[in-house]
């Protein structure tokens, strides 16, 4: 059977239950996580050394780093670890395209309580991997520690593929406002599960995001002057671009796109779905800003895409005081999530 290292240099097989990370300890569980874990081509030194090399052959590396803390980001009790592993995985693997880059790595940091089961951090693990594997992205490293608190840090790199990145500050008056992806899926999946109901197919949107990524990467090849995944909520997100781009940024809610399965939820529990569309985030679907040739450009390469991806102008930008404003019925609720809102 296989075996791991215990603190105090003794063994026990895998395959025992009970088994916590304090029984592995650091080395054994980091060993446990490695093993887990495959490669990609561009991975020159890999996990085990000091850090990972990665080749770059753009010369530029895109970088950007997520946390997700138990008990604001994600309950053991409504998602598995597995669960848990991809919505880490997925939140900044959506960054690094909302750049216009592929992504290549994830760099994971583990805070851990000395009794979570090995098996949990087997599930994480593979959840981390399988995320990856969507984009063709690997596990190259990371760190562990003793925590109160479960909390996982997720780093991913990208790379640009020769082309410019696409900011949030590139909207410009004239263009036109699409979102490639769900809006309010996770939003209600949330709602759901507060309201005692975790058995609706819309909890799942919740626990493990469906993210778009070729869509995203479509959308920058077509000609994106700006974009922006969708993680806070459409209106908070797009006034980041709308105020780093110095445009203002016209919305219809008559133009968001609203499902039935929004509907239907919203009826059950009496909320607005439009508010779940329009201030929902953790769909990681991408907003973008395009010249309306580039737009019909996307529209086209989206369609060979081998499943099909919900794409809809939402919007335009003009000129006038930077921010985001409906030109119609302001939905109900917040714009967006805000970490530190009272």
């Amino acid at each position: 059977m296989p075996q791991t290292p215990l603190q105090g240099g003794r063994y026990r097989t895998t395959e025992e239950a009970g088994i916590s990370v304090s029984d592995a300890g650091e080395f054994g569980l980091i060993a446990r996580i490695v093993a887990r874990l495959q490669q990609g081509d561009n991975v020159v030194v890999g996990p085990g050394d000091d850090a990972a090399v990665l080749s770059a052959p753009d010369g530029r590396v895109v970088a950007t780093t997520d946390l997700l803390v138990e008990g604001s980001h994600f309950r053991r009790d409504w998602s598995s670890a597995e669960d848990v592993g991809r919505k880490a995985a997925a939140q900044s693997l959506a960054d690094i395209v909302a750049m216009g880059a592929t992504p290549t790595a994830v760099v994971v940091g583990l805070a851990a309580p000395a009794d979570l089961p090995l098996e949990w951090v087997d599930g994480l693990a593979d959840g981390l991997r399988a995320e990856c594997d969507v984009v063709g992205a690997s596990v190259v490293g990371g760190d562990v520690v003793r925590s109160a608190v479960l909390t996982i840090s997720v780093t991913a790199l990208g790379d640009l593929g020769g082309r410019a990145p696409v900011t949030r500050g590139g909207a410009q008056p004239g263009d036109v406002v699409v979102v490639a992806g769900r809006l309010g899926f996770a939003a209600a999946g949330l709602a759901l599960l507060l309201a005692g109901r975790p058995d609706d197919p819309l909890t799942h949107a919740h626990r493990r995001p469906v993210v778009p990524y070729a869509a995203g990467l479509r959308l920058a090849v077509a000609g994106a002057t700006a974009m922006i995944d969708v993680s806070d909520g459409l209106a908070a997100d797009l006034g980041h671009v709308a105020v780093l781009s110095g445009v203002r940024i016209e919305l219809a809610s008559d133009d968001l796109p609203l499902p039935a399965e929004l509907v239907e939820a919203g009826l059950a529990l009496g909320v607005d779905p439009l508010s779940w569309v329009a201030g929902g985030g953790e769909d990681h679907a991408f907003a973008a800003t395009m010249p309306d040739a580039s737009a019909l450009r996307a529209v086209a390469m989206l369609a060979d895409l081998p499943e099909p991806v919900p794409f809809q102008q939402v919007g335009r930008v003009v000129m006038g005081d930077a921010g985001v404003v409906f030109v119609d019925v302001t939905p109900s609720g917040p714009a967006g999530h805000d970490h530190f809102a009272l």
